[in-house]
């Protein structure tokens, strides 16, 4: 067990750490580089997994629920912790609820269980996206317009590929082939560009960090675990779930905080210490994973 969780996490940390070691040299436009994943790269992958007609996506309908009540659920779980100890709900609990399903969630799910596991971490990511930039936004500023979510080029990606699948259409091998290499480049350059964000920690409000490092994976875990019970899931999609429910803070948290001028230092502090939380973490959850929820993994 322990060589599976260190095969899992090494190139995770490996890669992020190549990102955080090339960004103190050389401090990258890493703001175009994330812009140009999430508008081409991260937009490739979603539509070549979702309009793959061997991808059977009504399995799906369960772990997607699943994800979107975690990242619901996670909010309304600790917002009478956050009144009790007088914090500001707009600052900590987007970080609490939307998660890295990005950066870390789709390569570690990859890393852990294979490529048969890209569906499930796709459709996990698409559910928390759309919620972070609906909820999310409205939670920062309840004026935000529909128009703004229905041109996001992943949100589109989305759509098309769901009505290519659902409508049966069959997609020439050599345009999938294309369209999943344009998609994989996203994998390793969302971890890349995670190690480099890992440079921007701010230790200065360390004990809020601290407190949500720990706060973020907790609440998700409590509620993963009914979860799988109540949606009947099982096996990988089981796997899939409690993996995500454990995640750390999504980084494009701290950038809409930012944005939104809602103490993107704060935000800043919660969400990178919680990603070096993840370091303890993710361990942890993945011993249990291989050990309990999906010990079919060799």
């Amino acid at each position: 067990m322990t060589a599976q969780i260190l095969a899992t996490l090494l190139p995770v940390f490996l890669i992020a750490g190549c990102g955080t070691l090339y960004g103190r040299f050389r401090t990258p436009d890493i703001r175009s580089i994330n812009t140009l994943n999430m508008e081409l790269f991260v937009p490739m992958l979603v539509f070549a997994v979702l309009a793959d007609g061997q991808a059977p996506l009504e399995e799906y309908v369960g772990l997607a629920i699943g994800g979107a009540v975690i990242v619901v659920g996670s909010g309304v779980l600790l917002w009478p912790l956050v009144k009790w100890l007088k914090l500001n709900p707009k600052t900590f609990l987007p970080p609490m609820m939307f998660n890295n399903s990005g950066n870390m969630g789709i390569p570690l799910l990859l890393l852990a269980f294979g490529e048969a596991a890209l569906p499930a971490a796709v459709v996990l990511f698409i559910v928390e996206m759309l919620l972070h930039f609906s909820l999310g936004l409205w939670m920062l500023s309840p004026g935000t317009p529909l128009w703004r979510i229905l041109r996001m080029p992943i949100v589109l990606a989305s759509i098309a590929g769901l009505a290519v699948n659902l409508a049966g259409v069959g997609l020439p091998g050599w345009l999938l082939e294309a369209l999943h290499m344009l998609g994989g480049v996203c994998i390793p350059l969302l971890l890349f560009a995670l190690g480099v964000r890992m440079l921007d920690i701010d230790f200065g409000d360390w004990k809020t960090g601290m407190l949500g490092a720990l706060l973020c994976p907790l609440s998700g875990l409590v509620l993963a675990l009914p979860l799988i019970w109540l949606l009947g899931l099982s096996g990988l999609q089981a796997a899939a779930l409690w993996v995500f429910a454990a995640l750390p803070p999504a980084v494009l948290n701290y950038l809409v905080a930012e944005q939104y001028r809602q103490e993107p230092q704060k935000v800043a502090s919660l969400v990178l210490i919680g990603n070096l939380g993840a370091l303890v973490v993710m361990p942890v959850v993945l011993a249990l994973v291989f050990g309990h929820v999906y010990p079919g993994v060799d």
